[in-house]
């Protein structure tokens, strides 16, 4: 009788359980969008130091469609949630919801093809109830090809190695001179071909190239001077990318990759100040 009651109580709970598996909702499908909304994809070049995507709405009917959220799906991009959007979007060309965007999946074999996408939003047209909508993105969408490039660019450099801005750095009259330091983490001789200037600050080194990390070689100092590139109140006021420096740079002789290097921000604080006293505001 012991035996046939445990047996029975175990039973009674293996049924409990799965009775509350199973009382979870299936995943919301989506539908298609409405007659006359579609969706494309822009940036601005504010949007892209905060890995930030604008989701265009078109809508060629008078009727207002309400976006709740609104989310990129793309096996290209990491999915992170979706961004609230509280939007209520009548008759327009465009208006634009911002939205973040995860990083861009890599691989160290070398550079992927950029994936399908969807732009998936919660939505209502008029006074209809809120429904998931999965609107599909022209295939292949030439902005997340751009942007999977880029990134999948930088993140096979920096495989091999690390590439960033020294700590010493010296003001002497109108030029910040230091260093852009190279460490290695990977195998393979690196070429810096070039380092690019940013919209604020001018970058200039001694020969054609920048440097050469050879494959024996674990470090590496190239000396680099910045000045700056625009003295305009202006050019403070809209300092966006002022430190996103391009360096471009190839393995074993391979394609040049972009790699985009930032100094820290004690550093980036230092340069304010002295681009301020390079050009004459006193600061």
């Amino acid at each position: 009788m012991r035996q046939v009651k445990r047996s029975t109580t175990f039973l009674a709970v293996v049924a409990l359980l799965a009775g509350c598996g199973s009382s979870e909702p299936p995943p919301e499908a989506p539908s298609g969008p409405p007659a006359g909304v579609s969706v494309t994809l822009g940036q601005w070049r504010s949007d892209e130091p905060a890995h930030r995507l604008q989701v265009a709405v078109r809508n060629t009917r008078d009727t207002p469609v309400y976006f709740a959220d609104v989310q990129l799906v793309t096996p290209s991009f990491r999915t992170v949630p979706a961004s609230r959007a509280g939007a209520a979007i009548g008759r327009t060309e465009r208006t634009d919801l911002p939205i973040p965007y995860g990083a861009a999946n890599c691989s160290p074999d070398g550079l992927p093809q950029v994936r399908p996408a969807t732009v998936v939003a919660h939505l209502r047209t008029g006074s209809e109830p809120l429904r998931k909508v999965a609107f599909e993105l022209p295939h292949p969408d030439p902005l997340l090809a751009r942007l999977l490039r880029d990134e999948c660019s930088e993140f096979l450099i920096k495989q091999a190695v690390r590439i960033e801005f020294g700590r010493e750095w010296t003001e002497s009259g109108k030029v910040m001179r230091g260093d852009l330091v190279v460490t290695r983490r990977g195998a393979g001789a690196v070429t810096l071909a070039a380092m690019g200037g940013t919209t604020h600050y001018n970058v200039a080194y001694d020969g054609p190239r920048l440097g050469l990390l050879r494959a024996a070689e674990q470090r590496l100092e190239v000396p680099i001077e910045l000045t700056p590139a625009r003295c305009d109140g202006h050019a403070f006021g809209e300092a966006k990318k002022a430190f996103q420096f391009p360096v471009r740079a190839a393995i074993d002789g391979g394609e040049e990759r972009v790699v985009i290097v930032a100094p820290p921000k004690p550093l980036q604080d230092r340069l304010i100040g002295y681009a301020f006293r390079a050009c004459g505001f006193g600061r």
